[in-house]
């Protein structure tokens, strides 16, 4: 949507709050005006519901989320953003289905809830359900089944349209199934005729990558303690030993001990209280925002968390020379503060009770509680990996942290001496309970579990063990089994086991054990392969001396619960899902242009910005959890940088088949966002604090939060662009809008681009120009380098071209050329006649960054 049609829909006023009687009706009205625009039927908006709505303090006007219904079916991501001030529609971005009666396939489901249930499960390959009953319901067509056997949580399931490819709305229901092993949280539509799945969506945002490693960093070294004190006298004494903000990583600076974090406002009562009375009513980390715990076994349930007393004190050793399984009480408390402080920040932007966020008790009473993080803590379900999974408001979110690969293979864990037909070293895989192997071996004897059933198998002590005296300070081999692993390694310990053997009963890797109530575990425990692990029973059965030992000599996994970048991208999965389309919806952003990963990359960024840093110097995404120096990329094609030479990022790289979706195009808008803040710093100052500064970092925290809010279900670049502008309008009286325009166009994001389908990732057309003067006259912004006043020509350019800006002399200028790939091509003065020389070059496209003074400008060239 161009600027003009932004602007026309303004009418600066006071503020006047909707009543809850009349903002549909004011919603409706506004419709009816524009309906001859967008084709839209009377009817086709008669029955829309309010499907969330909070007050934003920050543009000073109401949000309304409006669902379009048919006969009370919500027609599935069909919901419009309304931003109401005074009661008048400020700015409205929706995309209603037209004609919505004639395209209605059928009323009437011929399935029930619990047959969609049943049949959505088998076709997701999860299992057939048990024991399915109905917990909880708002209507005959919204209820909540019970787990049934194929869901960590219970499974809301509602009646909805949903829109085919060939444009009918079929009848479906609608159902979210939290997958046991926590690999997927299928949001699924079923027809309701015929049990097709027609549609799904895995609410878990997964940011796995490949990478490489660098070995022989430096870490800052943790006894190098700083201490900093908070302000909540509620919570007086809370102490916790971290890498405080804006630290990113062990690597990026100091570990502090941090006294009374906690935000007085958006914590009053401190980060480990749930039911909003003066004292804390957890010890560990646990409190209305978070519950940190590690799940090593990837039970995806609470595993252990650390206490830190009656005195509320988390400051624990923490030693990198050793396995990340032995620093567990830091690396959770790490990640339960910068859990709480994401919450905190940023609810002072927007993303509050109201809107969304996530908290246990909504201290407020607005919207909705009893969505507090799930945050785990080197997770065993993965590796080189982190995600969040958002459900709507009112429902649990889940973090998963994971450990990523050291620099190097990691030594055998285990040797075996004798007898010298079995001696060597043998690959296996750690237990996700208990504890870890160390540096120091375990060396001892080996001897064969046996219980007192031989059928099916005597080794695998699923019955009480027969051999007792024999395990004793013995290393125990332990078959697997039908029983669990816990039980195993129980049994084994209560008969004096100094550590234990799991052999893989099935052919193929050994994997990682895991269970529940695992914390009566003392005892080390390793899983080898079905082949090694076979030939040591048989040497045993033969009563063959077998002795050995058990080890962890490094080199380590790095635990990403350090790598506070990731953290804090994790997080913001979850910001820019409730905040898109409203916190009721959390199937917006899975468009093909979608900028989910954009979004996460920026508010790590945002929260991890320091005074020392520079516009045009690059930074990483994730460098310490991949094991690479602060100057390195990490996850990202290049660094974030203003630089073109270090970031040539434009619109168009979403368009190669080179840049991954969705990392790589939300790579694109986290440049741009980058970027944006930058120039926002260049006008108004950086400002340390980031909860109430007044810098240009903090009006671009709080443009991005607002554009999120405002830009409609399934966005693309210009969708977001057009909100941030729009924000800048309501917040601002519109003052940046100038430096906004000129910063999204130098990434090719100008007025003349065009997103197209913001469904498809290569349809996107990109441009470099700023609106016409009779839309905006920028060309007195404080820049003063507006596109409608400077070219390139000839363009194309065969032997040169020639530089020209109006009423400006630009010889002598610092004239760069790149080429798409950001290498630096070509580096020259232009001379008198402001003419460079290009005859060197090859055929192709490049990017002409011109500097003139304090005057920066960007523009594609085309050599033929």
């Amino acid at each position: 949507m161009k600027l003009k049609l932004l602007l026309f829909l303004l009418i600066f006023s006071s503020v006047s709050l909707v009543s809850a009687q009349t903002e549909i009706d004011i919603v409706k009205n506004y419709l009816e005006q524009k309906k001859s625009e967008n084709l839209l039927l009377t009817d086709d908006f008669s029955d829309l519901i309010l499907a969330s709505q909070h007050f934003s303090k920050s543009t000073n006007a109401d949000i309304i989320y409006a669902q379009q219904t048919y006969s009370g079916i919500p027609v599935h991501n069909a919901i419009g953003n309304f931003v109401i001030r005074n009661s008048s529609v400020k700015y409205a971005k929706y995309d209603y289905e037209v004609d919505l009666a004639s395209r209605i396939s059928t009323q009437s489901p011929a399935l029930t809830p619990e047959q969609a249930l049943n049949t959505a499960s088998t076709q997701l390959g999860i299992g057939n359900p048990t024991n399915i009953s109905i917990v909880g319901s708002k209507s005959s067509n919204n209820l909540i089944l019970s787990k049934s056997g194929v869901s960590i949580d219970d499974i809301p399931v509602q009646l909805v349209y949903y829109k085919s490819e060939s444009g009918v709305l079929n009848l479906a229901w609608d159902l979210s199934i939290h997958m046991i092993d926590g690999s997927h949280w299928w949001s699924v539509r079923v027809d309701a005729s015929n049990g097709r799945i027609l549609d799904k969506m895995d609410w878990i945002v997964n940011c796995n990558f490949d990478h490489s490693t660098i070995v022989g960093r430096t870490f800052r070294t943790p006894s190098q303690i700083q201490e900093t004190t908070g302000a909540n006298l509620l919570q007086e004494g809370a102490l916790y030993n971290v890498y405080p903000y804006p630290v990113e990583s062990p690597i990026h600076g100091d570990r502090a001990i941090v006294r009374n974090p906690s935000d007085n406002e958006f914590s009053p009562f401190g980060w480990h209280d749930t039911n909003g009375e003066v004292g804390p009513d957890h010890t560990i980390t646990r409190g209305n925002n978070v519950y940190a715990y590690e799940d090593r076994g990837a039970a995806d349930v609470a595993g252990y968390s650390p206490d830190g007393g009656d005195d509320l004190n988390f400051d624990f050793p923490l030693d990198f020379n050793q396995p990340p399984q032995l620093n567990e009480d830091a690396a959770i408390t790490n990640l339960f503060y910068w859990n709480n402080i994401i919450h905190d920040m940023w609810s002072y932007y927007g993303f509050d009770e109201a809107s969304g966020n996530f908290q246990q008790t909504n201290y407020t009473s607005e919207a909705f509680g009893n969505d507090y993080v799930r945050a785990e803590a080197q997770d065993g379900g993965g590796l080189n990996n982190a995600n969040f999974g958002t459900p709507p408001d009112g429902a649990r979110p889940r973090m998963q942290m994971f450990l990523w690969s050291s620099s190097g293979s990691p030594e055998a864990p285990l040797t075996v001496e004798t007898p010298e037909s079995l001696a060597g070293e043998y690959d296996a895989v750690p237990a996700g309970f208990g504890p870890a192997l160390t540096s120091e071996a375990i060396t001892a004897n080996f001897a064969l579990a046996k219980d007192e059933e031989v059928d099916p198998d005597e080794n695998d002590i699923c019955q009480p063990v027969s051999n007792p005296d024999e395990l004793d300070e013995k290393i125990v081999i332990i078959r697997r089994g039908d029983c669990t692993f816990v039980s195993k390694i129980l049994k084994a310990q209560e008969a004096g086991a100094l550590a234990v053997i799991m052999v893989n009963n099935v052919p193929g890797a050994p994997i990682t054990m895991g269970g529940d109530d695992a914390g009566g575990i003392v005892i080390p425990s390793i899983m080898v392969s079905q082949t090694d692990g076979e030939a040591i029973i048989d040497a045993l059965i033969a009563e063959e001396n077998v002795s050995g030992f058990l080890v962890n000599s490094g080199p380590y996994q790095i635990d990403g619960d350090f790598d506070n970048g990731i953290i804090a991208h994790e997080y913001g999965h979850g910001v820019s899902n409730r905040l898109t389309a409203g916190a009721q919806n959390a199937d917006c952003l899975r468009n093909d242009e979608q900028m989910g990963e954009g979004w996460s990359d920026w508010l790590g960024l945002m929260m991890t910005i320091s005074a020392d840093d520079i516009a045009t110097e690059g930074r990483g995404i994730g460098t310490y959890a991949i094991n690479q120096e602060i100057t390195g990329p990490g996850i990202r094609p290049f660094r974030y940088s203003t630089n073109f030479s270090v970031n040539p990022a434009t619109y168009d790289y979403t368009n190669r088949s080179s840049i991954s979706r969705p990392h790589g195009i939300g790579f694109v808008w986290a440049s741009m966002l980058w970027d944006l803040n930058w120039s926002l710093i260049d006008q108004y100052g950086f400002d340390s604090d980031l909860y109430n500064g007044t810098g240009g970092n903090n009006i671009n925290m709080q443009l991005v939060i607002d554009g999120m809010k405002f830009q409609g279900c399934s966005p693309g670049f210009i969708d977001g662009r057009d909100a941030i502008l729009q924000a800048d309008i309501l917040a601002n009286d519109g003052v940046n809008q100038c430096l906004i325009w000129e910063v999204f166009a130098k990434r090719g994001l100008g007025w003349s681009a065009e997103q197209g389908s913001s469904g498809s990732r290569s349809d996107q057309v990109e441009a470099f120009d700023l609106p016409p003067n009779e839309e905006l006259n920028c060309a007195l912004s404080s820049d003063g380098f507006g596109a409608e006043t400077f070219g390139i020509y000839p363009n194309p350019a065969k032997d040169y071209f020639n530089l020209s800006l109006t009423n400006t002399d630009l010889s002598n200028s610092k004239v760069d050329v790149y080429d798409l790939n950001g290498k630096l091509i070509l580096s020259k003065m232009s001379d008198s006649n402001q003419r460079v020389d290009v005859q060197q070059l090859n055929s192709g496209m490049y990017i002409v960054l011109v500097e003139s003074g304090s005057k920066t400008f960007t523009q594609k060239l085309l050599v033929q």
